[in-house]
């Protein structure tokens, strides 16, 4: 079957969890998906800075791992683009591209020669996505950082956590997977759509503290209307109300409800055997009784048994489950969010599934993580080189 993205050639020269993603995405929709990879240990700054460090090899890291779910549906090809012969190798692929998403610090490319102007000027209709931390304006610009950095800028951290305590820093899948990766991969995907209109490809300025700050849409729009800052811990949707909230079972494991509506409510009330709370959802003085029984409550049961009783009863209610534990939950399984995917020798590898479920296009796992450099000699061959050059290029360090 034809995957929505068929035919759509990408560059990726990202490494860090935002750009992988990205391309993740895009590549398990059907585009071809190049990683550009340096093919020896790293130089410059880094290494610089972190001294030994700062000098491992690439190939020492999780990127080409099976079990990375980031560099999967991909090609590698090793390119020394600080070399003339391996710039002059990527500005020809970038000819033949519809995509480039990269991650560099503004002014990288440019100072490398590979920057958008550059290479629309060769390539028209490329669409270039730059992902970065504050994006390519302003005076953070030129700001290092990462996720807790991004979000706590975009006022997320501020409101992650219980009354009273410090703010709790979540994993990185907000500023990095949802405000880089995933907004990364919707502005490829408007751009491809505007190109079809326009016949130009453009310039797309990703910016993690901007997506993450598009995440709170809700939460703003109420602030500006009310103003009134939110406090975290203390709101309808972070645990400030006993029926949206986290309770400890007997077998100290979590349920999570979520009884907002009225109707939801009453029939949580019922459930738990305190009809007279009914009236008192929106009573503040009476939260913190209904807060303690609920607590109390919860305690007598197990999670599942919890979420066996409270499934059947029309209520907004969960299981919160630990990594070990999702795989094995009917919903992901029918969904198959869970998919193993067959390697070498035919092992099998276990990943996370493809989320867009389409009915005529669907996405696919094609293939695993490649070894860095796997894919040079195919692709190099495509573009007209002879095993002589790249034989030569190889022997120089311009290519791997």
């Amino acid at each position: 079957m034809p995957a929505p993205l068929d035919g759509i050639k990408v560059l990726d020269l990202t490494k860090l969890a935002p750009g992988p993603f990205c391309t993740m995405i895009l590549a398990d929709l059907g585009a071809g998906v190049i990683r550009i990879e340096e093919p020896g240990p790293p130089t410059g700054r880094r290494a610089q800075q972190a001294g030994a460090a700062g000098t491992r090899s690439a190939g020492n890291s999780f990127n080409s791992s099976p079990h990375n779910a980031l560099a999967r549906n991909k090609k590698s090809i090793g390119i020394n683009l600080k070399s003339g012969m391996g710039k002059e190798i990527y500005i020809r692929l970038a000819q033949r591209a519809d995509v480039i998403v990269e991650e560099y610090r503004p002014g990288v490319a440019k100072r490398l020669g590979i920057d958008y102007e550059k290479l629309s000027s060769r390539n028209p209709r490329l669409i270039y996505c730059a992902i970065t931390g504050f994006g390519q304006t302003g005076p953070y610009r030129d700001l290092v950082g990462h996720d807790i950095n991004y979000i706590a800028t975009a006022g997320v951290l501020s409101m992650f956590g219980r009354p009273g305590q410090p703010p709790t820093i979540p994993h990185n899948v907000v500023a990095d997977y949802a405000g880089g990766g995933m907004h990364g991969a919707i502005g490829v995907l408007a751009a491809l759509v505007a190109r079809n209109q326009t016949g130009r490809g453009q310039y797309v300025d990703i910016s993690m503290m901007d997506g993450s700050l598009a995440l709170l849409a809700q939460a703003f729009s109420t602030f500006f209307a009310n103003g009134k800052v939110p406090r975290r811990g203390e709101t309808i949707n972070d645990g400030g109300i006993p029926n949206y909230n986290v309770y400890l079972t007997k077998d100290e494991k979590y349920i999570t409800i979520a009884a907002i509506e009225p109707w939801f409510f009453a029939n949580l009330c019922r459930a738990l055997g305190r009809e007279d709370f009914i009236p008192h959802e929106y009573d503040s003085g009476k939260r913190p009784e209904i807060a303690r029984v609920f607590t109390e409550t919860f305690k007598t049961r197990t999670r599942d048994e919890w979420f066996e009783i409270l499934s059947k009863s029309d209520i907004c209610a969960g299981r919160m489950l630990t990594l070990d534990e999702v795989p094995n939950d009917p919903q992901v399984q029918a969904r198959n969010m869970i998919v193993e995917v067959e390697g070498d020798g035919g092992r099998k590898f276990k990943q996370v599934g493809i989320s867009a479920k389409f009915s005529d296009t669907p996405g696919s796992i094609r293939s695993l993580a490649p070894q860095l450099g796997q894919h040079t000699d195919e692709i190099l061959g495509e573009l007209g080189y002879s095993k002589d050059e790249l034989d030569r290029w190889r022997e120089s360090g311009a290519i791997k």
